[in-house]
């Protein structure tokens, strides 16, 4: 079958087509059915089945008689090392480390924050908890005090692992005086704390509180798999520059399993035994999903990379070790490509080694520019696979599934929806876009089994943030659209990026700087279309009440604000004053309507306008700023 035929097939029988999927997975229990929408819009997958992660990625590949398989290859180049590890030795390594915590009262459903660099220890701790039933939380190795102690206060971790330090070419990052003050600013105090002393820098150890690595797993017994439900969370992952109370993306365990392990033929076209390297971090979602798990509960060998696409020790690092360990499938960021293609522009590292055993190069994270694309395949003579997914998802929404067929590739578009996903290009009134226009992206409920069934303890948040929007639908918070073909393209966040003479500027920066003004007490900045500079932005203010300030006056401080906060290249000139902005019942503000007018275009009526009168108010701000609306 090809895609069209897999996805129309999904699409007709959900139902039949993930019990199907879930049949690769080893169950405890097997679920009686695929979907629960008891309590729609908040959805489940497999949440009778019982499971249990660790064992699925580790125990029963041991029991089918591949233990002597390497499960990780860690290759640092930045501290000169390498080895292996067989999947026999990570269930004996795993087992260990869990038991030990289990000694110290880590039990099903307890949260541990993980925070480390990248060694294989970080997976080993991520399967200890998996084992348990313990929920992990890994944040990003390195990050700031006061971010972890955000984390430590949501989550409310029993213990924390974490390592005594990290490395960056030519420096060490002291991450344990960044756990002892998290731990002091934060107000939940964990039990215990674990820590892996490595040789670059010794820690100092909490008496009675922190534990060394090795000396806490002495003599301890090992721990067997806890099977938890399928609507169990396996882990929470904080979105990443969250502000005030943090979002913690919740994954469940059985969707998990079986998302991934789909994910593993499907789109990467890897099979058990291949070599798969996500050249990311365990502390993004694509460390959780294609460094840890997919690889391993697919039977992968998976590739634990210390070091940097440049500079350790040069552009050729990527091909090293793509040559060195025989590496199938490879996967990053295009930052990371376009960092090589700068300092090897001519791709003269590329020449010096074998990439034969390279079957693809995938990229996701950010948009892939379409010059990176075009080098990489003209240096690799590779094919380049762009794909779309977000941390909420856990895996990829669009992409081209090379492992049922290769579809021709579009440069600049991710490709095509995966089965489970069905997407839909809508404008602000929640009506379906025609192809080729740009829209909302959103996709029709339910998500597929191993996204997000929400968000931790903050379901009314989910719901807010996700669901209310486009009523039947998840927003994606990204814009974009769908051409003839049925492929999609990804153009930006949908409120927050401009254009300006080149420049990309978000529209939500900018609003902060204005609501930061004393007499402001609401406001909205749209992109204007402009002749010669392409975008321009253009402020709407609400002002307190009791405001002493002429609106003139207030006009002359906003746009001053934004030049000294944001700089001239924000080009902010244009501001006005109004009593009120066009909002949707659900308190959402219209801007891609406000756009609409303010470029004298037509537009449908929003349904969800809380008052239709207000636009008026607009078309009549925007005709002294002479725009087309006017």
């Amino acid at each position: 079958m090809g895609y069209r035929e897999v996805y129309d097939s999904w699409k007709a029988d959900p139902e039949s087509y993930w019990m199907n999927a879930a049949e690769a997975i080893d169950w405890d229990r097997k679920p009686t059915k695929a979907l629960f929408d008891e309590n729609a819009p908040l959805y489940e997958w497999f949440a009778d089945g019982m499971v249990n992660t660790c064992y699925n990625a580790v125990d029963r590949h041991v029991e089918n008689g591949r233990g002597d398989q390497t499960a990780i290859i860690y290759d640092s180049p930045i501290t000169h090392t390498k080895r292996e590890v067989t999947y026999f030795e990570l269930r004996n390594r795993v087992a260990t480390l869990a038991g030990a915590l289990r000694a110290k009262g880590v039990e099903k459903g307890d949260r541990v924050i993980i925070y480390m660099p990248m060694i294989p220890e970080a997976l080993e701790a991520m399967l200890a908890c998996a084992r348990l039933g313990a929920i992990h939380s890994v944040v990003f190795g390195g990050f700031a005090a006061s971010e972890l102690a955000v984390r430590i206060d949501d989550a409310k971790p029993k213990a924390i692992i974490a390592a005594s330090c990290g490395l960056e070419p030519g420096r060490v990052v002291h991450y344990k005086p960044l756990l002892d003050g998290a731990i002091d600013q934060a107000s939940h105090k964990p039990d215990f704390c674990v820590i892996y002393q490595r040789e670059q820098e010794v820690a100092h150890l909490e008496e009675g509180r922190d534990y060394n690595w090795h000396g806490f797993q002495y003599g301890v017994e090992p721990a067997e798999c806890v099977p938890v439900e399928g609507n169990h969370p396996a882990y929470i992952l904080y979105t990443s520059g969250t502000t005030g109370a943090p979002k913690g993306v919740v994954r469940p365990t059985g969707g998990h399993l079986v998302a991934l392990n789909w994910t593993m033929k499907n789109i990467y076209n890897v099979d058990p035994g291949d070599v798969f390297w996500a050249a990311s971090d365990v502390g993004w979602v694509v460390g959780h999903s294609y460094i840890c798990y997919a690889p391993l509960i697919h039977g992968n060998t998976t590739v634990v990379f210390e070091g940097k696409p440049i500079g350790t020790p040069d552009a050729g690092t990527f091909w090293r070790v793509i040559e060195e360990h025989d590496v199938k499938c490879f996967f990053t960021a295009p930052t990371a490509f376009r960092a090589v293609k700068r300092e090897d522009p001519t791709g003269e590292f590329v020449k010096k080694y074998d990439l034969s055993c390279l079957n693809a190069i995938y990229l996701a994270g950010e948009r892939a520019d379409p010059d990176t694309i075009e080098w990489m395949q003209d240096k690799l003579g590779k094919p380049v696979y762009d794909h779309w997914w977000q941390t909420e998802t856990g895996y990829t929404i669009a992409g081209n599934p090379v492992g049922i067929e290769a579809l021709p590739v579009k440069i600049g578009s991710p490709t095509v929806p995966m089965p489970g996903y069905d997407v839909q290009i809508l404008d602000e009134a929640g009506h379906p876009m025609k192809p080729g226009e740009l829209g909302a992206i959103a996709v029709k409920l339910p998500l597929p089994p191993g996204t997000l069934p929400g968000l931790w303890n903050a379901n009314d948040r989910f719901i807010k943030s996700y669901l209310t929007t486009f009523p039947g639908y998840y927003e994606t918070g990204d814009a974009g659209m769908i051409d003839e073909d049925g492929y999609l393209y990804i153009m930006a966040r949908t409120d927050d990026v401009i254009n300006v003479a080149g420049h990309r500027l978000s529209t939500g920066g900018m609003e902060e700087v204005l609501a930061a003004h004393p007499d402001v007490a609401e406001c909205a900045v749209i992109g204007v279309t402009d002749q010669l500079k392409g975008q321009l932005p253009m402020g709407f203010v609400c002002l307190n009440k009791g405001a002493t300030k002429s609106h003139e006056d207030v006009v002359k401080d906003c746009i001053k604000l934004v030049r000294d906060k944001i700089g001239p290249v924000a080009a902010f000139k244009l501001c006005a004053v109004v009593d009120r902005l066009p909002k949707t019942r659900s308190g959402k503000i219209l801007r891609a309507t406000m756009v609409k007018i303010a470029d004298g275009e037509d537009f449908k009526m929003p349904a969800t306008i809380d008052d239709p009168t207000i636009l008026d108010e607009i078309r009549a701000a925007v005709k002294p700023l002479g725009y087309a609306g006017g």
